[in-house]
């Protein structure tokens, strides 16, 4: 643990997680190729992924962030003071920021694979609101959820914003939430943002906005390799490739080679043939009936759902059971 300020506590749980090193070799020795969407996440990518939040075709973070406006004092009147509120991918904590001077948590619990961002995101935090002890606990949310020791009693809320549950196959998510119930106990909450399905054009503009922000955010995975991991990558010889996919109702996102070509790093050699791809990610959409039933599975009752006039996306609060 190190501590960073007078509220301020960092714990660093990262020797528990998979390595950057193996998942790429790993990813890369199957067929079809890929790598884990939580690894975009290195300094440099997390600084994308929070350009991508700002683009206008990127509709999620505009509507959540209305939403969490305008609905503040019902979260508050669910959530009562005094509870202790947990952020897996945390990313800025821009968005919890909305809710803290209405719900009054008695802790905070920011989770982020990236140790760095996470440090700095807690440290502009804590200045924000100095009242607030603050728990950073840098860890793959993805794997295994570990509050830090000091964290006070009190209900537990996860927080989940953004649509981060899209990341996960519909199985994972039915692990995951089985997860956050164990995290927050029976009559603990979870606050969740979802995206839901609508036209395709929408969909796929999201994910392909026209300053390139997603694309550089995708590519940036070579850049990582090579810097991290001695690789070759030569990031003009692949391109970024989003789609929604309708059968599975989820976005693909991909990283195609544009010619056939060899890459070596920590001494193994890849070989890709032109237009085969590394899938980097998976964003699913999910429907109220489809997103309740697979809660319910995990033992979350739905309490209520707030949603944008469009219906392109909505806010859950369920409570354990």
């Amino acid at each position: 643990m190190n501590a960073l300020g007078k509220q301020i506590s960092f714990h660093d749980f990262q020797h528990k997680v998979e390595s950057f090193r193996d998942a790429v070799l790993n990813g890369l020795s199957r067929k079809p190729k890929q790598i884990p969407p939580k690894f975009f996440y290195d300094k440099t990518g997390s600084k994308l992924f929070e350009a991508i939040l700002e683009q206008p075709e990127y509709y999620i973070p505009h509507i959540e962030r209305a939403l969490l406006q305008k609905h503040a004092d019902e979260f508050a009147e669910l959530i009562e003071p005094g509870a202790v509120w947990i952020e897996p991918g945390s990313g800025s904590c821009e968005k919890v920021q909305l809710l803290f001077e209405r719900v009054l948590p008695a802790a905070y619990v920011p989770m982020d694979i990236s140790g760095d961002f996470l440090q700095q995101s807690a440290c502009y935090l804590g200045q924000q609101f100095p009242w607030l002890p603050i728990y950073a606990a840098c860890l793959d949310f993805t794997r295994k959820m570990i509050l830090p020791q000091g964290v006070p009693q009190g209900r537990r809320i996860v927080f989940f914003p953004g649509s981060s549950l899209g990341n996960f196959e519909p199985l994972e998510v039915q692990h995951f939430l089985v997860r956050i119930h164990r995290l927050v106990g029976k009559g603990g909450g979870l606050l969740i943002g979802v995206d839901r399905k609508k036209e395709q054009t929408v969909l796929n503009a999201a994910y392909n906005d026209a300053a390139g922000m997603t694309a550089d955010f995708n590519l940036n995975l070579l850049s990582r390799i090579n810097n991290e991991l001695g690789g070759n990558f030569e990031r003009d010889r692949f391109k970024h490739y989003a789609y929604y996919n309708d059968p599975l109702g989820r976005i693909e996102m991909h990283l195609v080679s544009l010619k056939n070509q060899q890459v070596n790093f920590c001494g193994h050699d890849f070989h890709f043939t032109e237009a085969e791809s590394i899938h980097t990610e998976n964003s699913y959409k999910y429907n109220p009936d489809e997103l309740i039933n697979l809660a319910d599975v995990a033992r979350f009752k739905h309490l209520k759902i707030w949603s944008d006039s469009n219906h392109y996306f909505s806010i859950y609060f369920f409570e354990a059971y």
